[in-house]
């Protein structure tokens, strides 16, 4: 859960400022932006400065790079042939129908008659920072895990703290084990958002828990929680508008994750999810809640969808997994998800991820390569 603060310094969260960290070490950084420390205790981290764009830049071009085919190799609404465990691939299956929010194709729809504001509200020049990785980090993965589960997973109790008047009630099917975000592997006490995503294939059911504590009688403790059907346009039946979620803006999370198994396939076929420093106090549907008092119409409401200008090449010497997630940013776009770094994607920690790669070929990607995909239906409480 986020607090409904737009100071960034109270906002980025635990595994952002260890991939930070992580990843100037892997490249050396020498120059470092002050960052603030975020839901959790931890205390105050730092942020590196983006990196400069690589020897083969990003150029405008007037003809937009092909959107790969939506019906090759996809599954949609239907995660069965899923494999089980911790990042267990999906076997090529989306959650929800193909027309869907987050399956459908926005490289043609309008720009936002506001976009230049809101996009330079979150920074014109800054480039793009992959909010995962490979490895650890003081001890933890860096990204947002998940865990999927057979129908036979037993459910457990969860007790609500925080959200409970805006959670779906339990019992849920998490395991014991389940990843928990910033989980350090020498099972030492950790804070921060404490995230955990669980994906009943079965079912094609996603629970979703924050600040998710396991409990010596096999429950769990988390501010809050939510239910989505994942084989259905009415994804979260026992929601209401005005609530929250796991995420700040009552959205899912997991299912605008970068993965690192459709990335490294080349192609991803739905929309991802990112932060931004200052949000309004407003949203788009398919969010359902805002977390934020400002009310500016120059920042970025929950759900406000951007995406690559089609004039955007993509450099063909980038690697498989970055002009995935670079397409994927061009044929379905990003959601404003929750209040944190700006521009940082959000994704699944796996060891096959090339850290280095990662931050200079997204690092070079800018904020003024995007535009706001037009905002109909704005929710103004």
């Amino acid at each position: 859960m986020t607090p409904d603060s737009n100071n960034p310094c109270a906002l980025a969260s635990a595994p952002t400022r260890r991939w930070c960290c992580q990843l100037a070490a892997a490249v050396c950084l020498a120059a470092l932006s002050a960052c603030g420390g975020g839901t959790s205790d931890v205390g105050l981290g730092a942020l590196p400065q983006e990196p400069t764009a690589p020897s083969t830049p990003a150029t405008p071009s007037p003809m937009p790079t092909p959107a790969p085919p939506l019906d090759v190799g996809a599954v949609y609404g239907n995660l069965r042939g899923a494999s089980l465990g911790a990042g267990a691939s999906l076997n090529g299956a989306l959650p929800f129908p193909a027309s869907n929010a987050w399956n459908t194709d926005i490289s043609g729809a309008p720009v936002d008659p506001n976009s230049n504001a809101l996009i330079a509200s979150i920074g014109l020049t800054r480039g793009l920072h992959p909010d995962f990785g490979a490895g650890l980090y003081e001890g933890a993965p860096i990204g947002i895990p998940y865990v999927v589960v057979a129908g036979t997973q037993p459910k457990v109790a969860i007790t609500f703290t925080d959200y409970g008047d805006e959670s779906d009630p339990g019992p849920y099917p998490v395991p014991a084990g389940a990843p928990i975000e910033g989980q350090q592997a020498n099972g030492s006490a950790f804070g921060g958002d404490r995230h955990v995503l669980v994906i009943d294939r079965d079912a094609n059911r996603l629970y979703e828990i924050g600040n998710a504590y396991p409990q010596g009688n096999g429950s769990w403790q988390a501010s809050g929680g939510a239910v989505f059907h994942l084989d259905s346009n009415t994804v979260r039946p026992g929601g209401q508008p005005g609530w929250t979620s796991a995420d700040a803006a009552g959205l899912p999370i997991f299912p605008g994750l970068v993965r690192y198994d459709e990335a490294a396939s080349g192609v991803i076929r739905h929309a991802l999810r990112f932060t931004v420093s200052t949000t309004r106090r407003a949203y788009v549907p398919p969010a359902t809640h805002w977390a934020s008092n400002n009310t500016s119409v120059n920042v970025p409401p929950m759900g406000m969808r951007v995406r690559l200008k089609a004039g955007f090449v993509i450099p063909s010497g980038f690697s498989t997994e970055s002009k995935a997630i670079l397409q994927s940013m061009k044929t379905y776009g990003m959601f404003v998800a929750d209040n944190g770094s700006n521009w940082f994607v959000s994704g699944a920690p796996d060891e096959r991820w090339n850290n280095e790669r990662l931050l200079t070929e997204l690092g070079s990607v800018k904020g003024a390569d995007f535009e706001v995909v037009r905002m109909d239906a704005l929710v103004t409480p």
